[in-house]
C-alpha cells in the first residue's frame, strides 16, 4: 500500500494489466512476438518494449545509448524517435529475454511504488509520450494505468485474446478519454456554439456522456440528458477505446458506430476522436 490511499486505485489498476500482461506474453512462443498490433509498426515484442521502457525510466535506470535505422517508417517526430530508442534496441531479444525483463521490472517498481512516500500532488518526472515533464504524482500513476491497459488490449486484439474491457484499468482509461472529449468536439471538429453532442457507450464500460459548447465555443463533459442534441454517437465500449486511443480509422469500424443527427459534424467528431494525451 502507497502511503495514500487516493493513489492506491491508479497503483492496483496497473499492477492489475500489468500481471494481464505477464500471464499473456510468457506462453508465447518465438513467432507469436512477431504478430502485428494495432500501433503502427509496432509487433507484440515492441509493445512490451516500450511498456518496459517507459517502468525503466520511471525507475530511473539510463536510456539506451542506441541509434536508431532510418528506414523506421511510423518514426516522424521526436516524440515517437524518443520512444523507439526503448523498443528497437529490444527487436532482437528472444521471448524468454522479453519475458524475464518483463517480470523484473514488474517486480522493481511494484516495489517502488509500495514504498512510495511522496503525495499526490507532489510535482515528478514523467514519461513520453505524457513528458518529458514534471506531473503531479497522481496524474503519473493515472497515466500509467491508462497506458499499460491501452497496449494489453493492443496485445490481446493481436493474439486474440479479449479480456479485461471492464478491469480497474478500463476505467481509468474511460475517466482518460472523457477529459479529452471537450477539445475533441469543441475545437477540434469546430462543433457550433450553443450546441451539445451526446455519446452514448454501452457494453461492458456503459455510460452517456453530452459535451456542450457554450457561446464562446468553450466545451464542457457532463452525465445529465441533453434534449435536442446536435448529435449523437453510439457505439460500444472497445469501438469506443479503439477511437479514443487512435488504434482504428472511423471507417473501419463504421458498422459499429451509430449516428443520430448532424451526419457531418458526427463525421468531423470522428475523424478527430483520438484523446490520447
Amino acid at each position: 500500500m502507497t502511503d495514500h490511499p487516493s493513489l492506491q486505485p491508479y497503483v492496483d489498476a496497473w499492477t492489475q494489466s500489468m500481471e494481464a500482461i505477464s500471464e499473456l506474453v510468457t506462453p508465447l512462443v518465438e513467432g507469436e512476438w512477431n504478430g502485428r498490433t494495432e500501433c503502427p509498426g509496432w509487433s507484440v515484442r515492441d509493445v512490451v518494449s516500450h511498456i518496459i521502457g517507459m517502468e525503466c525510466e520511471l525507475l530511473g535506470d539510463p536510456r539506451p545509448i542506441h541509434s536508431l535505422p532510418r528506414d523506421i517508417y511510423h518514426v516522424r517526430d521526436e516524440v515517437s524517435r524518443h520512444m523507439e530508442v526503448q523498443v528497437d534496441v529490444r527487436r532482437h531479444h528472444t521471448g524468454p529475454e522479453m519475458t524475464s525483463e518483463f517480470e523484473y521490472t514488474l517486480i522493481r517498481r511494484s516495489r517502488q511504488l509500495r514504498n512510495e512516500k511522496r503525495g499526490p500532488e507532489d510535482e515528478v518526472n514523467s514519461v513520453l509520450p505524457f513528458g518529458p515533464r514534471k506531473l503531479p504524482l497522481e496524474r503519473q500513476l493515472m497515466l500509467r494505468a491508462f497506458d499499460v491497459w491501452v497496449h494489453e488490449q493492443d496485445l490481446r486484439r493481436a493474439l486474440d485474446k479479449p479480456g479485461n474491457l471492464d478491469s480497474p484499468g478500463a476505467f481509468v482509461a474511460r475517466d482518460v478519454f472523457l477529459a479529452g472529449l471537450p477539445k475533441v468536439v469543441a475545437k477540434d471538429a469546430g462543433a457550433p456554439p450553443n450546441c451539445a453532442v451526446v455519446f452514448d457507450v454501452s457494453g461492458p464500460v456503459e455510460f452517456m456522456r453530452t459535451v456542450r459548447v457554450d457561446q464562446a465555443g468553450n466545451g464542457t463533459v457532463d452525465g445529465s440528458v441533453s434534449l435536442g442534441p446536435a448529435a449523437t454517437l453510439a457505439m460500444d465500449w472497445e469501438t469506443y477505446s479503439r477511437l479514443a486511443a487512435g488504434r482504428v480509422r472511423p471507417e473501419a469500424v463504421a458498422e459499429h458506430v451509430k449516428i443520430d443527427g448532424d451526419a457531418d459534424l458526427a463525421a468531423a467528431i470522428l475523424r478527430h476522436f483520438s484523446t490520447t494525451p
